[in-house]
């Protein structure tokens, strides 16, 4: 049996405490799919890449664009039909992801 130092363990807590099955593909990915790349890796530049961004970031940057206090035109329109259900999965799926070499910068 391997025993690991105390700082090594306290500083896995946060992964094994996240650690669990992954999230299941949203039903609306495709919305955001089309600009931002279904992994979140974007390929056109001036595009934000969303993989393995903070979950709660990307739930609360949702909800701001649906509402109109970030004000981009384009994002108020992708996230207008947006249910709480449907911002919780997004957030979820992009943050899970993993952020690629190849994604455009």
């Amino acid at each position: 049996m391997t025993r690991w130092p105390l700082p090594v363990l306290i500083a896995l807590l946060p992964s094994l405490a996240s650690a669990g099955p992954p999230p299941a593909k949203p039903a609306r990915l495709g919305l955001c799919a089309a600009c931002h790349g279904e992994t979140g890796n974007a390929t056109q530049a001036g595009i934000p890449h969303l993989a393995a961004q903070d979950r709660d970031y990307l739930a609360a940057a949702l909800r701001q664009y649906r509402s109109g206090e970030r004000a981009a035109p384009a994002m108020r329109s992708a996230t207008g039909a947006l249910s709480e259900a449907d911002i919780v999965a997004l957030a979820a799926w992009y943050s899970a992801q993993t952020r690629t070499a190849e994604a455009a910068r």
